[in-house]
């Protein structure tokens, strides 16, 4: 479990690397600017919503604890 939350933190982190990338370089040199940004920008938002989405269901089934501070203390 602790692998595929991690995988899913570099996706994500990478994802906005990449539109970091297309933001600086699309409208330079006079070539029209395209939608590459926002659409790597909202693989980013779904990959953020499906780790939520998955760490839920691994609680709920029992994969992981939560830890923490205790109840009342």
């Amino acid at each position: 479990m602790k692998y595929l939350v991690l995988l899913a933190f570099v996706a994500i982190i990478g994802s906005l690397g990449s539109a970091l990338v297309f933001m600086m370089r699309d409208g330079q040199d006079g070539r029209p600017k395209t939608s590459r940004m926002v659409r790597t920008l909202a693989w980013r938002v779904g990959l953020s919503i499906l780790l939520f989405i998955c760490i839920l269901v691994a609680w709920k089934l029992g994969y992981i604890q939560p830890t923490g501070i205790p109840a009342g203390a």
